[in-house]
């Protein structure tokens, strides 16, 4: 039986198109000149020119709801090469949320995906380490997946790899310090000798199948950010990556405006811009303002300065070197993230610095307070971060102590505010000084600002536009912002997770709630083996805690023998709690006696009347509802 397929592409009002060939892998093409630094063998319902600008939010689904959201009744198919030549853009990660940026590029045969980061649990997502995008619709079409091509080393944007390209692998494209964080990631996963890494510089050119990649250098957090302008069958795509405008940046040279200038000039089809910042009026500060107010900081203090910053920050932590070296103080780094971060960027020469600056984090204290600088993971808060310890009093080689001047150089994500209010507080418990970013500017943000983002719409004067990373109110908005910036509102897409964009003969409309783009979550070591009801059960037991009762029952009668056994965790402390256990017991042996003329008994079925009704007992007694467990154990 051949597979159902959907009619290809067509320019609305067209005569329609043939039924598409059948999809045939064809070997990706990529030019000599990159060498990477690693190689190996690789294994073998449409909504037609919607804008959704002034669109009300769509509430996402928690996790707990998930279960109960109707899988799309159709998955898109590829575009045949035997119809129109178009262009498909699917979104799987980063639009309506923060994090885990991910999305797809597809025309004929060849799909290229840009960025494949990880986001973080929210509240609800219990126990949860870090959430992936989801992409079964890439594993359906993996032997037409050309390349990744990354656009920075942040964990949103380069994270997700280790765990997701086993399923779906491919050479991945990036500059030096990119590449070099991700391989370090590889190692921990082991595999660092399967995936192959290819180095790119701005100004490349690197085909991908049909489409033609070209990094472009714009300003970040983090040096090595790049932009892509991406030549298709449909024109040039310009994908601004994570940026904002920086003329005297840290390290590395300046946005590349003059390049973006020379690609306007040839006319681009589509631009995708980072949404971030839009609610920010104005311009981002320069990096340089924070260097002037970290020499501040070091003049007035007197005793140990301790700094939370981000292990990503690289720019940043080159401006607390500089500063260091500046007041001959030496500087011991706490938290394996920002080591790693640390040593690779000090390898590779991202970070500069005198040798005699770096110490041993187990050897500062044999230094004098005023020459002594740690730098820490936990500018978020962290419950297990370096500074989180330190202010609990549970770190192996600091405790802070009066005379302490401690700065978080972070914004705060919303949602740590309170982990970040318990830090503070702790910190000064112990007699430490504190300085946030509120107080004095310590950090500046690595998005553009709503002057910038005007700037590059003006700049590249797209066809058509699509805002990316961002929550979905943001992209509202700098859909908003676009259209004051005279770009046609039929042509302004604003798309969330799920939602794809098709350019087919120059005509764009947005297809919604086509493709999965759910969670998948990583908890430990496992990846996916945890979900929904497993969110649901930890859930609720951190809501009315745990009810266990223990049954032990003949197996030739199924009566009782023993009066039944009752753990509780979380629910009631039991020795203070003895009636109520004890109503319990009987309230298990009488259901098993109403029961006991059915026997052989349906053990799963009384399980099921176990849970009711002491749930319904317990409900009365309590007004909770425990996660009751019954165990019927037969002898």
């Amino acid at each position: 039986m051949n597979p159902p397929s959907t009619p290809p592409l067509s320019t609305p009002g067209a005569s329609p198109a043939p039924t598409p060939r059948p999809l045939v892998p064809r070997r990706p093409s990529f030019p000599q000149g990159n060498s990477p630094l690693r190689r190996f063998d690789r294994p073998t319902g449409v909504t037609s020119y919607t804008s959704r600008v002034g669109a009300p939010p769509a509430r996402r689904p928690l996790p707990s709801q998930l279960a109960a959201t109707p899988a799309p009744a159709a998955r898109p198919q590829l575009i045949g090469r035997a119809g129109t030549q178009g262009v498909r853009f699917v979104y799987l990660g980063g639009l309506g949320e923060i994090g885990k940026n991910m999305m797809a590029i597809e025309s004929g045969n060849d799909i290229i995906i840009i960025d494949c980061g990880v986001g973080f649990p929210t509240d609800e997502m219990l126990g949860v380490d870090l959430v992936l995008p989801d992409v079964r619709y890439l594993e359906e079409r993996k032997q037409f997946i050309r390349a990744y091509f990354l656009t920075h080393g942040h964990e949103d944007h380069i994270s997700g790899l280790p765990f997701l390209w086993p399923k779906i692998p491919a050479p991945v494209y990036g500059a030096r310090l990119t590449l070099a964080f991700l391989e370090a990631k590889l190692e921990e996963h082991g595999l660092a000798k399967q995936v192959e890494l290819r180095l790119f510089k701005p100004g490349d050119r690197i085909q991908a199948g049909v489409f033609n990649v070209e990094p472009v250098r714009v300003n970040h957090a983090i040096p090595d950010a790049c932009g892509f302008a991406i030549r298709t069958p449909e024109g040039l795509i310009f994908h601004t990556g994570d940026w904002k405008i920086d003329h005297t940046p840290v390290s590395g040279e300046a946005i590349d405006f003059n390049r973006i200038a020379e690609l306007s000039k040839e006319g681009i089809t589509m631009l995708m811009s980072d949404s971030t910042n839009v609610e920010v009026p104005g311009y981002t500060v320069t990096e340089r303002v924070i260097a002037e107010n970290l020499d501040m900081i070091f003049k007035n203090a007197h005793g140990r300065v301790i700094i939370a910053s981000c292990a990503s920050q690289i720019n940043r932590i080159q401006q607390i070197f500089d500063s260091a070296a500046k007041f001959n103080r030496r500087i011991g780094i706490s938290g394996r993230s920002l080591e790693r971060n640390s040593t690779i960027a000090l390898k590779y020469g991202y970070i500069k610095a005198p040798e005699h600056v770096l110490t041993d984090i187990r050897q500062i204290n044999r230094l004098p307070d005023n020459e002594v600088v740690i730098l820490a993971t936990g500018s978020q808060g962290e419950q297990y971060s370096a500074l989180s310890r330190m202010a609990a009093g549970d770190h192996r080689h600091i405790k802070i102590k009066p005379g302490d001047t401690v700065v978080l150089s972070a914004s705060v994500v919303p949602g740590n505010e309170s982990s970040v209010d318990s830090t503070v507080n702790n910190l000064y418990r112990e007699g430490a000084e504190v300085i946030r970013n509120r107080e004095v500017e310590i950090h500046v943000s690595g998005h553009a600002g709503q002057e910038e983002l005007k700037l590059m719409l003006a700049l590249t004067k797209p066809k058509f536009f699509v805002p990316v990373h961002g929550e979905f109110s943001f992209l509202v908005k700098h859909a908003r912002l676009a259209h004051s910036m005279g770009v046609d509102q039929k042509n302004i897409f604003v798309a969330e997770d799920g939602d794809y964009v098709e350019i087919v003969g120059g005509q764009g409309r947005l297809i919604q709630n086509k493709v999965e783009a759910s969670y998948v979550l990583v908890d430990g070591s496992g990846v996916g083996d945890v979900g929904n009801i497993v969110l649901r059960d930890r859930q609720a037991m951190a809501k009315d805690g745990m009810f266990m009762v223990i049954v032990t029952v003949d197996h030739k009668t199924g009566k009782i023998l023993t009066s039944p056994d009752i753990i509780s965790r979380g629910f009631v402390y039991m020795r203070a709690a003895e009636d109520l256990i004890f109503k319990s017991r009987q309230e298990v042996k009488a259901m098993f006696a109403r029961h006991n003329d059915k026997y052989p008994m349906n053990w799963e079925q009384i399980k099921r009347l176990v849970r009711e009704d002491l749930g319904e007992f317990l409900f009365q007694k309590t007004q909770r509802r425990p996660m009751i467990i019954p165990v019927i154990i037969e002898l």
